[in-house]
This record gives structure tokens, sequence and C-alpha cells, in this order.
């Protein structure tokens, strides 16, 4: 699967293909040439494992019994391929198939022909053909071309392939055997050749016996046969059946040339008898044409015909014995033709009407088929949008909680023994919204808060909430870490920074924001169904809260701090419900630069600690990653 997907991705091509749509062969070249590259083999080993795997995608698809009995060996077997490809074109209208001559020679081997024309597809036909060799006729053979050319007696520009088929040269003996491609006699094959019928000849010695005289006369044969048609080497027609002649009535008319009023359909070769007796173990499709027909043909289908050829070398005539190429009942009303116009002896009749029925249920898969490719893009699109849902959730809420919600189950409020909480306000907030637009603020605010959410994920900290202009977050919760305060120490240092770059509508400078921090325990759950926070209750939020009421602009007022960070004290101030304390002033950070608390540059980890328990390192911005440093308590 992951090969598919990445030869569908380097070839550019669909992720699924339906049975019943037709495809342009550049498709299947463009795949060949990719999985060339990928797998590091020629276009013909793949085209042949591509051969061998049809085969047994034919099989498993309803077709085993159907090319089981094809025939009774393999050059059988290949001569009839051509007529499995018409009876199939019955249903697959577009279908496009090659056409197949076979040439036995007299050591066994046999040369087989390839007619086609969509080029570079040759290759395929030796995968199919010893896949066939050795399922159906448990023979192992091996083909190799001889000749590649145009065939002369074939209209239009068509690939001729010659495959020499013979069987595998025994390593031992270094000695070609004749192929064996007859099947395993059966019991009831070998009673029949000791079975005498009356006093005639047993069946293995069998020899057909021929009247004196042809019991039949000519006005009998004209209706039993109603579509057939006798023509010279000159295409002279000399007879023809009654329902083409009421069809085709220039056909009655003495002398005329056959190829007047029919064109050969298939297989595309020119009309002349030397080429017809080179394919005469092909079934033919004629169709008249246009400008010979009555004028009661206008806005009609040209009829056409399929049957045998028969050549009568007494007569130095051929014999064609055809049939309607109808495919539905649907066609047979269009050319105003009917049931009883084909004879009841012809197997045609039966196939209208099977194939009618057999139409409406491809088309009723087909249609199946296509649903299934459409919920299938649904569901792919479903995916995406459950996605989103959930990236949108957990930006409201710490993921776990956020599953937990998902599956219906209580979130337990959990306390937390240390943490970092910062708050951030903008400086005479107040102010600005009451000279400015409403649209003036909240391009302001989401200019800052873009920024500041930029900084959550480098310095891996939970933005709890914002109102207004007053931005919440904090260290250590939900998932504890030992560095929550150098975390949001480094993220406050990093605010201070980006608020340099958002203006203020007012005075087109620079923002002035204040933010606090403290450090202690607080309690943390869940509140609410419709549109649920995750809160956070304790007294250290109210300090925290305090720090940045009671802060001055531009500066991060905190408790006492140690380590790297480099703090001012302030003295001692009355906080309101706190009493009087004494605070500090957070400068910056020495151990790390300005860039680095930004998320734009990287730094390599001096140490192996874990990202979640030991120190950390602010680095370079990346969605989903958190690099760890130092430590610090507030």
């Amino acid at each position: 699967e992951e090969a598919w997907v990445k030869l569908r991705d380097e070839a550019g091509v669909q992720d699924t293909f339906l049975t019943h749509e037709v495809y342009e062969d550049e498709i299947t070249l463009h795949l060949v040439a990719e999985a060339c590259k990928l797998l590091g083999v020629k276009p013909e080993v793949v085209l042949r494992q591509f051969g061998e795997y049809f085969f047994e995608f034919c099989k498993r698809s309803g077709y085993h019994h159907m090319l089981r009995t094809l025939g009774g060996n393999l050059s059988e077997f290949t001569e009839n391929l051509d007529a499995l490809h018409s009876y199939l074109s019955l249903s697959y209208k577009e279908m496009n198939a090659p056409s197949f001559r076979v040439e036995r020679n007299p050591d066994g081997t046999m040369l087989l022909h390839y007619y086609s024309d969509r080029r570079g597809l040759c290759h395929i036909v030796p995968g199919i053909i010893g896949a066939v060799a050795k399922d159906f006729f448990n023979s192992e053979i091996t083909m190799e071309i001889v000749n590649q050319l145009e065939e002369l007696e074939r209209t239009g520009k068509k690939e001729h392939v010659v495959f020499l088929v013979s069987s595998k040269t025994d390593s031992d003996h270094e000695k070609k055997t004749k192929i064996s491609f007859t099947m395993p006699r059966s019991h009831w094959q070998t009673s029949k050749e000791l079975v005498h019928i009356g006093k005639g000849k047993s069946l293995k010695n069998f020899e057909p016996v021929y009247p004196m005289k042809l019991k039949i006369d000519l006005q009998t044969f004209c209706h039993a046969f109603p579509f057939h048609v006798v023509f010279d080497e000159q295409l002279v027609v000399h007879q023809a059946g009654v329902n083409l002649q009421r069809t085709v009535p220039g056909l009655q008319i003495v002398n005329i040339h056959l190829d007047e009023y029919f064109s050969i359909v298939h297989p595309e070769v020119t009309f002349t008898i030397s080429s017809i007796r080179k394919f005469i173990n092909s079934h033919f499709v004629m169709q008249t044409r246009r400008e010979m027909m009555p004028e009661t043909w206008k806005g009609r289908p040209m009829l056409q015909l399929r049957g045998q050829m028969i050549w009568m070398p007494s007569l130095r005539c051929m014999l064609y014995q055809a049939s309607p190429l109808l495919r539905s009942l649907q066609e047979l009303e269009e050319m105003h033709m009917h049931i009883s116009d084909i004879a009841p002896h012809d197997v045609t009749r039966d196939l209208i009407l099977l194939n009618h029925q057999r139409l409406a249920e491809m088309e009723l898969s087909s249609q199946l088929e296509r649903k299934k490719e459409e919920l299938r893009i649904l569901s792919q699109h479903l995916e995406e949008e459950k996605r989103k849902t959930e990236n949108l959730l957990y930006a409201m809420l710490p993921k776990h909680v956020a599953n937990q919600l998902k599956e219906g189950k209580k979130v337990d409020a959990g306390e937390f023994k240390e943490c970092t909480i910062l708050f951030s306000d903008v400086v005479t907030f107040t102010n600005i919204c009451a000279m400015c637009e409403p649209i003036q603020i909240v391009h302001m605010l989401n200019s800052m808060y873009l920024q500041f959410d930029r900084l959550t994920t480098v310095h891996n900290v939970y933005k709890v909430e914002t109102i207004g202009d007053a931005y919440m977050v904090v260290g250590g919760v939900p998932i504890p870490v030992s560095s929550h305060a150098e975390r949001v120490a480094n993220f406050a240092l990093g605010m201070i920074i980006a608020a340099k770059e958002v203006i203020n509508p007012i005075t087109g400078g620079p923002i002035q924001i204040r933010v606090g921090l403290h450090s202690g325990p607080v309690l943390a759950g869940v509140v609410g169904e419709k549109m649920p926070r995750y809160c956070l209750f304790g007294d250290t939020v109210n300090t925290a809260s305090r720090m940045e009421s009671h802060g001055l602009p531009n500066k991060i007022h905190l408790s006492p701090t140690n380590k790297c960070f480099v703090i001012q004290k302030r003295g001692e101030i009355e906080v309101k419900g706190k009493g009087s304390m004494t605070t500090y002033f957070l400068e910056r950070n020495t151990g790390v630069s300005e860039q680095q608390i930004m998320g734009l540059c990287d730094l390599e980890a001096t140490d192996g600690e874990d990202s979640s328990q030991g120190s950390y390192q602010p680095g370079l911005y990346r969605p989903n990653v958190v690099i760890c440093c130092v430590s610090l308590k507030l």
C-alpha cells in the first residue's frame, strides 16, 4: 500500500480507478515508467507482471469458467481470444481490444501474431499467455519477440508483434521439446473412443460422410440464413440472405461488388480475398456504407454484421455467414428491426435479450461503484473536517480533557502543587477603545494575540483565556513540568519584545503592555456545558493578577527570582488583598538571546534530560515541538 501511494504520487494520478470507466493508455504508461524508477527494473518486467496479475484479476472477477472453456490447448485458446473480445464488446462498448493470429510450426512451436493500435503494451501478452499456459494447461512456456512490424493487409498503422512461443528448454539436455497443450484425458473421453455407434467406425477414427447431392433448395437456404452472403475472388456477390437483401436492396443488383456496400470493421484489414483468407480464423464485422443505403436509413445507425468467413475452394468463393451485431433491445429498435427478423436458430436472439439484462446489471454495478467512490471521497473529507474540528477543540481545551469530554466522561478537577501563572494587559486600553473604531481595536488585538499564540508554542505554555486585552497563560498545567517558571518567564520576555511590533492606532507607535507572574498551587477543572472552559482557581491566580495590575508599562512584575534571570528589585508595595509585598521586575535572561526567546533560531540541547520534567531551552518555532533547558522558581 505504501509503495502504491508513493507510485501514485510520483505519477500524479488519481488514487482509485473504476471498473467500468475508460482511461487513457498514457496513464498506464506513465505508471509503468514511474514503477520502473521506483523498483529499478525494465518496463518489460513490469508489463509482464501486470499481465500475470491481470489474468488472476479476470479469474477473480467471474471470468474463470469462460476463459477455461475457450480451447483445449494453448493455440486453440489464443485463436478464440478474438471471439471472447467480440462477446465482451457487447457489454463494454468502448473496449479497444487487440487481435491475435496463430501459426503452428512443424516443430511444435507456434508464432503468435499480436495486433493493436495501442502501442507500448505488447509486453503484457507474455505475462497473460504464460499465466494461461501454467494455470490451464500445466505448461511452462517461453515467449520471445522475433519480429515487430506493420501488417500490410491491415488498415491504419497498427503495432504488429510476432512472438515465438515454445516450451521451456530442458537445462540438462539443452533440447527443445514440443509444446504439450492437450488437456488431460478423462475417463469419459477414453470410453467414447471404445464405443461403436451402430455399425460405424469408432469415434477415435471418425471421418465425416457427405451426401452426393445437397438436399436443400436455394430459397430455403436464403430464408434459413437470412443474413449470409456469397462472393467470389473479385468480391462480386452471387447470393445473399432475404433479410440482408431487404435491408440493403442494392445486393439484388447483378454483378455488384460487396465492398461497394460494406466495409470491414474487424479485423481492420483491406477488403481483398487474400487479406480475408489470411485472417480466416477471426470473426469478421462488416458495416454498411451510409452513402449506399436507402433514404429511409437517414438518421439510423449503420447495420453491422458479425460472423464467420468460410472459403469454398471448389467454387472459389467465400461464404460469409453472419448475424446482425446488436447489443440491446434499444439498438434493435434504432435499426427498426424486430426479433422475428433474426432466424429462430440464431442465438443472437437470446444474446440480445440476455445482454439487455446484463447491461442493466452492469449499469447498476457501475452506479454502485461510483457511489462507493463518492462515499470514499466524502469519508476523506469528513476525516479532514474531523481533524479541523479536533484541532479547534484542542485549541480551546487541553487535549486529554477534550478527549474525555468527547467520550462523554466527567472531567474531575485536579490539584497542581506547583505552576506559574501569567497575566498581561494593554496600558491605557480603555482610552484606546474610546478613541478608535471597533475594527481598529479588533485588528490591534488580533495582531498582538497572533504573536503571543506563537510564543505559547515556542515555550510550551498553556493559554488559558483572553478577555478583552487581558491574556492569561500557565506553565506546569495541565501537564506538570519542573521547568514551568522559566518557561513562563521566557514567554513573558518574548511578549515584551513582540508587543513592540504591534501598532497603537492612536499614537502610531508600539503598544505598551504590563505583565505579572506568580508561582504556587492551583486547582484546575472544566466549568460549564455550553462553551466549557478549562479554568484555574486559587490564591496563586489572584496574586498573579495583582502582579499584573500593580505593574508598570513594558515591565514584567514578579516575586523573588534566582538563577540566570536578571531582575531589578522594586521594593515594598501595597498589593490589594495582599498587603505589603516586596516585588521585582524581570529584565532579561542571560542564558539565551532575544532571537531564541522569540523562537527565531534553534539551539542544540545541552543535556539529555527529558523535555517534560528536565530543564528546557527555547528554540525555533515549530508547531507541537518543545525544546527545554534551565530551571527557575518564582
